[in-house]
């Protein structure tokens, strides 16, 4: 059974903020700050937008392009985010009734720091290939926090994007995926606490590269491919600069990773990166493209994918649904003020 792929769709909120606006306010170079982190922008949701509605908005660009899929034949939804609006009520049952994808079905949200979209990706392959579902959805989506003058504050964005997983039409093959996993505290948020904290010392090592080093190599070692294997890479992006370093460590190039490589222009999407990452090489993949990803979520661990483009995907219907270079246009920038109100960082009293 080739299980992967069958459709893709994202979203990402129009709305911008430059890191120099939001340096301004706290009397640093943010400009400076944005070049460090190489991010340029970052993404802003609407004051009526959250993970549900991110999730929702990808799970029918998904369905858009797929016209012959019966949302009634999706045996499962998983929501994978640190942001869920909800501690307790799923975000996945309103997506699932959204879609028109209820009763008959399995749903659950997932948290694994930024890497729950891809963990949920894991479990609807598993799901497929085990013949307990016909289809499955993955998502990742976040509306993620920075505390008010924090760093985070410069890279934290929003958005998502929504995989049905099945072997029917697959539009690209899964032919392998893994994790490496390990206890490490390099970011974190208590119950009840609108803001993470961060471990500094920990969070480029041991903690990022060495997952995706880690989860990389296990993978190339387990399909027997070398970086040269690849057209397409892309691996966590919390921000502009981290993914390229650990790209380089492990032999891919510029042009491999470039496609991909979303947040200088939109931010940290958290558990949304990668899926909004490999959304971007979708668009413009050909049959026969392969495709390496690696996700990394704090706490920590790594997900690992060795992806084939198939022959579906030439009558896939792409032009159903907006691409990533149609959602990035028609920006709109905002000021500190309105970022700060949208975000719940200042509200009105009664």
């Amino acid at each position: 059974m080739n299980v992967g792929i069958v459709s893709y769709g994202a979203y990402v909120p129009r709305y911008r903020i430059l890191p120099e606006e939001i340096g301004e306010v706290w009397g640093v170079d943010g400009k400076a700050i944005g070049r460090n982190l190489h991010i340029h922008q970052k993404s802003v949701p609407n004051p009526d937008e959250d993970t549900v509605t991110i999730s929702t908005e990808a799970a029918r660009n998904m369905l858009a392009r797929v016209p012959f899929v019966n949302p009634k034949d999706i045996g499962a939804i998983y929501v994978g985010s640190e942001s869920h609006p909800y501690a307790v009520k799923p975000t996945s049952t309103i997506v699932a009734e959204a879609i028109g994808a209820t009763p008959a079905m399995m749903a659950a949200d997932l948290e694994f720091a930024c890497k729950a979209g891809t963990a949920a990706m894991q479990i609807c392959i598993g799901m497929v290939s085990s013949g307990m579902i016909r289809y499955g959805i993955a998502i990742g989506a976040d509306t993620s926090h920075g505390a008010p003058g924090d760093a985070l504050e410069y890279s934290a964005s929003a958005g998502g994007a929504a995989y049905l997983i099945g072997s029917e039409k697959v539009i690209a093959n899964i032919n392998d995926t893994l994790s490496f996993t390990t206890d490490t505290p390099d970011f974190w948020r208590r119950e009840g606490q609108p803001y993470p904290k961060h471990g500094g010392r920990f969070t480029g090592e041991p903690a990022y590269f060495r997952h995706i080093v880690s989860a990389a190599k296990m993978m190339m070692d387990a399909v027997n491919t070398g970086p040269d294997d690849y057209e397409y890479a892309i691996f966590h992006q919390p921000n502009g600069k981290f993914p390229v370093k650990v790209a380089t460590q492990l032999g891919f190039t510029q042009e491999q990773i470039e496609v991909g490589l979303l947040t200088p222009n939109i931010g940290n999407t958290y558990s949304g990166a990668v899926p909004l990452g490999l959304s971007a090489i979708l668009d413009v993949a050909k049959a026969g493209d392969r495709i390496f990803v690696t996700s990394y979520g704090s706490g920590a661990g790594s997900d690992a994918f060795d992806i084939t483009v198939t022959n579906e995907i030439k009558s896939y219907r792409r032009e159903n649904a907006l691409t990533m270079n149609t959602i990035l246009e028609n920006l709109v920038y905002i000021n500190y003020a309105t970022y700060a109100k949208y975000k719940g960082k200042i509200v009105m009293q009664e």
